[in-house]
């Protein structure tokens, strides 16, 4: 395998082979320029399902529409409130919008509308909240369209509503559709400004790091090209509909780019400063530089690429459509740092410095003051090194076992957005179970009889499962008159072939809440014996639960088999793939465990800080593992590169004094990427959903202990431990490997 480097080094590092390879991706940029689209053209948001649709909200979801068909699609809740209360000048207000919700004038993708102004005066009260605050009227999206569509309607309505408001009378949108409208509002001009402060906050990091304009400049230049390949690429695929493309993923995947990349023009240009102090030529300078470091960053990409590729094993959508997007990506990246940067350093040889030339020398460049007393610390007190840091990393750790999680897409929302604002108002005004009921469909192999005998089973089947804990009431009341008046069956009770009947479950919690998801689930676990208690046989007839409760549980359940599978495997695959690397079994088993350490202590720092600082009850289940998948992934880069520099110097010095260089001459430029990478995962901040915030925090976060002190100072300081006694450099790599 060096060989092949070496090979790839001598191509990248000659005058004729680096000017091909940088025409070469020249010329790919315009070719997919020309062929191929921008991946935002074909990219949306991945929605909350599984990618066989077999789930049991999936199947209920099904039944519904096979049964209970609909023209309509997405429902919006208006939500009108006072606090003084509604006065009648709001009500004249609020027919108006009705009339208009109902005409030939109403937006075009409105399908229907409650008609509020019809309704009489005793169905108005009771539409109204208890206190009077607060009213609903329900409106029906056209099925299909798109979410472009929606928003541009929900806008039409607002719009509409705020030339009638004459007294300042609160409106909110919320409900699937309202939801959907403001995301699309969200992420308007987010990847805008994720792309300006991403390429801000490098360029002033690289020139406060260099303050030379070439090494803040280049790397930037790289990223812009990779970028452009990868964004094509993307494009093409989903234009093709090879992969789906998702926004979010996007979004995360362009800050991974540009801190990745950063990170490699760092490691070779520091490097390669090192060679060209100790030789004349800068050709033979890239080729020793790139010998040493293509194997290491091969690896790097190699170890992140696997993580990403691991994420096509899983079944939630959201987590599988992000596998395509970061594997095209790593590719990309890695093919750039092997060949790409090497050759435009190779072209531009010591001017790339300046002002800061470096002049050939016998003498290597001084060690980084700060990391050689590192250095020497875990190299000569590795117990008390590693004993407090582990202490400190386990006690961080520890807090997992108190993080509750949110399955509420809202509350990742601002305060500020409309469908947050409506929703919680409907939360704070009318019964919890009633912002989302449960469709309950009871469906026979056989044509069902409304008679006694049936009426009686129905009877025994809702008392049932009224006594199931978190159920507030079931609808509609089962009536012995409807046996002799068919006429006074509630509307779409029975499905037009008789063979379903649908019932409607209000909850006591709040639909989206983990006590809700669990009464659904204890109602699923006991659908049979339900049946079995109403005299209902279990062969023809079964229970199924459709709704945002039975789809946010099904979220649940996705989650977790998903985040079991992914932290095995990855963790597995990473583990080989640093075996090969290290050819020592101690070295990457050591190297795995302290990064999965790191991922714990910095999961737990930040649900304390989170939790105890910020205020927040809960955090968003999708955060462990996307953390997890990236800490790992990028985390194993920066060990790889002191685990090589280490083996790279135990070939002259004993093992210790090995650790101690090691540590000291790459300190400095790991620890100036991992502030780099730390910073650019910041930028996340400046997202408007608190996930996204949370991740980009705890990231940076994670980033900042793996550099500093798991990196620079415990696995150094274990490394130290692994052999007791001062020995000649061959026996100890010996001794290691065995």
């Amino acid at each position: 395998m060096l060989r092949g480097f070496r090979k790839l080094a001598e191509w990248t590092s000659n005058p004729k082979g680096a000017k091909i390879i940088l025409a070469a991706w020249l010329v790919v940029i315009i070719l997919l320029s020309v062929i191929a689209p921008g991946s935002k053209q074909y990219a949306h948001n991945s929605q909350e399902g599984s990618i066989h649709e077999n789930t049991p909200s999936a199947t209920a979801t099904e039944l519904m529409n096979e049964y209970y068909p609909s023209k309509n699609g997405l429902t919006a809740l208006l939500v009108f409130h006072r606090p003084t209360g509604i006065t009648a000048d709001d009500e004249q207000q609020i027919n108006q919008l009705s009339e208009w919700l109902t005409s030939d004038d109403k937006p075009e993708f409105v399908a229907s509308s409650l008609p509020y102004h019809k309704l009489p005066n005793e169905v108005k009260k009771s539409i109204l909240s208890e206190d009077q605050t607060s009213l609903l009227i329900n409106i029906a999206m056209q099925k299909d369209i798109s979410s472009d569509q929606n928003y541009q309607a929900l806008n039409q309505i607002t719009e509409q509503f705020n030339k009638l408001n004459a007294n300042g009378l609160q409106f909110e949108i919320t409900g699937p559709a309202g939801i959907t409208a403001d995301t699309i509002n969200l992420f308007k001009n987010a990847d805008f400004v994720l792309m300006f402060a991403t390429v801000g906050l490098i360029l002033v990091m690289l020139i406060v790091i260099y303050r030379s304009p070439l090494l803040a400049i280049i790397p930037l230049l790289v990223a812009g090209v990779v970028y452009q390949i990868v964004d094509r690429l993307l494009g093409l695929g989903a234009k093709s509909e090879w992969f789906v493309v998702d926004n979010s993923a996007t979004s995360i995947m362009m800050v991974m780019l540009f801190a990745v990349l950063t990170d490699y023009c760092l490691f070779i240009v520091s490097r390669y400063r090192e060679e060209l102090r100790k030789i004349g030529s800068k050709h033979t300078a890239m080729r020793m530089t790139m010998t040493h470091l293509g194997e290491p960053i091969a690896f790097s990409g190699g170890t992140v690429l696997i993580a990403m590729l691991t994420l096509l094993a899983c079944i939630f959508k959201p987590y599988n459509h992000f596998a395509p997007v970061f594997s095209v990506a790593i590719v990309v990246i890695l093919l750039a740092g092997l060949t790409l940067i090497p050759s435009i350093f190779t072209l531009l040889g010591r001017k790339a410095y300046w002002p800061f030339v470096p002049k050939l020398d016998a003498q290597t460049e001084a060690p980084h003051r700060f990391w050689s007393c590192i250095g020497s610390m875990v190299t000569k007190k590795p117990i008390v090194s590693a004993t407090v840091l582990l202490v400190l990393l386990v006690g961080s750790a520890l807090n997992l076992f108190s993080m509750n999680y949110s399955f509420n897409l809202m509350k990742s929302f601002p305060d500020n957005i409309t469908s947050r604002q409506g929703f919680e108002l409907l939360e704070q005004h009318y019964p919890k179970g009633e912002l989302a009921p449960v469709s309950v469909i009871l469906k026979s192999d056989k044509e069902l009889q409304l008679n006694e005998g049936f009426i009686k089973q129905l009877t025994l089947l809702t008392n049932e499962l009224k006594r199931q804990p978190g159920i507030e009431e079931i609808n509609p009341a089962i009536s012995s008159d409807w046996i002799a008046n068919p006429d006074k069956l509630p509307k779409n009770f029975i499905s037009d072939n008789k063979k379903a009947i649908k019932l409607q479950i209000i909850l006591s919690d709040n639909p989206y809440d983990q006590a809700a998801l669990n009464t659904l689930q204890s109602l699923r676990e006991n659908a049979s014996s339900s049946l079995a208690a109403s005299n209902l046989n279990a062969v023809d007839y079964s229970l199924h639960y459709a709704g945002q409760t039975a789809e946010q549980l099904d979220v649940r359940e996705m989650n977790t088999r998903d985040t079991i599978l992914l932290f095995s495997l990855i963790t597995v695959f990473i583990t080989i793939m640093l075996l090969f690397q290290t050819r020592s079994l101690k070295l990457a088993l050591l190297m795995i465990l302290t990064i999965l350490l790191s991922y714990a202590a910095t999961l737990g720092l930040g649900w304390m800080i989170y939790h105890l600082m910020l205020g927040y009850d809960s955090i968003s289940y999708r955060l462990p593992l996307y953390t997890f998948v990236f800490m790992v992934a990028l985390g194993v880069d920066y060990n790889i590169m002191l685990v090589s520099r280490i083996n790279e110097e135990a070939r002259s010095y004993e093992w210790k004094e090995a650790i101690k260089r090691g540590v000291t001459y790459t300190g400095g430029v790991i620890s100036s990427a991992g502030l780099i990478l730390a910073a650019t995962f910041c930028v996340l901040i400046t997202q408007p959903l608190q996930e996204l915030f949370l991740f980009g925090l705890t990231m940076a976060m994670g980033i900042i202990i793996d550099t500093f002190l798991v990196r620079g100072v415990l696995l150094p300081s274990i490394m130290a431990l692994m052999v007791k006694k001062p020995q000649h450099h061959n026996q100890t790599f010996k001794e290691l490997s065995s």
